[in-house]
């Protein structure tokens, strides 16, 4: 979730501080943080493969969801159904 939440603040509120408000820092800022966080979101995603043994559709859509917004909250949702 904290992924999700980072991307949306980068695109949503950092993006337009830099190009309409002229502060380039929001950017670099929220740039950085959702940049680590997307590193660990795809490392767990990867790890959460192997341990659970997903099958090869759901790691990739874990991963393509990584990269659409509100992706990850859809995706964990999907997971969620598929798991109960």
């Amino acid at each position: 979730m904290a992924e999700a939440i980072s991307f949306l603040v980068l695109v949503g509120i950092a993006m337009p501080l830099k190009y309409l408000a002229g502060k380039p820092e929001a950017v670099r800022i929220m740039g950085s943080l959702h940049g680590g966080l997307f590193v660990i979101y795809i490392l767990m995603a990867l790890l959460a493969a192997r341990k659970f043994h997903w099958r090869p559709t759901l790691l990739i859509l874990a991963l393509v969801a990584a990269v659409i917004p509100f992706g990850p909250f859809w995706f964990d949702a999907k997971l969620r159904r598929e798991t109960a």
